[in-house]
């Protein structure tokens, strides 16, 4: 029934404001009150600070970070190089353990959860996109975005991987090793690996930053088209201007601290 604005006072379609129709241990709950919907969030930082101590003594890298993120939202993190945006990433995935403060993720508090728990909770409810791919290099394309399926025991995984790669547009480099790879591709491998067990959140931390200008506009566009296809939340860190502008929102950090609030941007 059209648009509405929704807690955050992001525009949201009534599409996007409906429950996802996929399963999973996560169920979307929102409330309507009047014009108003309110969604619970996928992941909640509540005053998260994260301080990591070496040969120069003890550094702080984010401040008391507070903020939400909708189910189904497109978030950018921007700022500096050394403003915290990458680490901020790491802790809402749990790669990173927080300092003080709390991160819940999907209705789970990561603080509270040992690594072994943690692994299993990213391996079935996140997908991570890196800047320099993290592929094993002595597997294959296909081999790759396998993997997570095989260590989950699905008995489909190299046909589910065969699928991905083609829905990348890698179905003639499924047999090539990283080494035999261009940057474009390995990143669209990356990208398969990621989604290939429908996260209900994707982290993409500068995805396109080894890439040349054509070749990231392409692999923008698969961010975007397959984790909005899979219904997937997208979190990422870049320093480019008009990958910012595509998402719902954009937080700013500067010396580890919000530097505004999250702004609102067209639907």
């Amino acid at each position: 029934t059209g648009s509405a604005t929704d807690s955050t006072g992001i525009k949201r379609t009534a599409a996007t404001l409906l429950p996802k129709t996929r399963k999973t241990p996560y169920e979307e709950k929102i409330f309507c009150i009047g014009p108003r919907f309110m969604t619970v969030p996928v992941v909640s930082a509540e005053l998260l600070s994260l301080s990591l101590t070496g040969n120069a003594g003890k550094i702080d890298i984010l401040h008391d970070i507070t903020l939400d993120v909708l189910p189904g939202e497109t978030l950018a993190l921007v700022g500096p190089s050394g403003s915290g945006k990458s680490s901020l990433l790491m802790l809402m995935g749990g790669l990173e353990r927080a300092s003080s403060g709390r991160i819940n993720a999907l209705g789970h508090d990561l603080s509270a959860m040992s690594e072994d728990q943690l692994a299993r909770f990213r391996h079935q409810h996140m997908g991570v996109v890196f800047q320099s791919f993290h592929l094993i290099p002595n597997m294959t394309a296909l081999e790759n975005v396998a993997t997570p399926l095989e260590l989950a025991g699905d008995k489909q995984a190299f046909q589910r991987a065969r699928h991905e790669l083609e829905v990348v547009g890698l179905s003639h480099r499924m047999g090539h090793y990283p080494s035999e790879l261009s940057g474009g591709e390995q990143q669209r491998v990356a990208l398969a690996r990621a989604l290939v067990t429908r996260p209900d959140i994707l982290l993409a931390d500068e995805p396109t930053g080894n890439l040349d200008g054509a070749t990231g506009a392409a692999i923008v566009d698969l961010l975007f088209n397959l984790s909005a296809k899979h219904g997937a939340t997208l979190i990422l860190v870049t320093h480019a201007t008009e990958l910012a502008e595509r998402c719902d929102r954009t937080i700013h950090l500067r010396d580890g601290r919000l530097e505004t609030q999250p702004s609102e941007t067209a639907a």
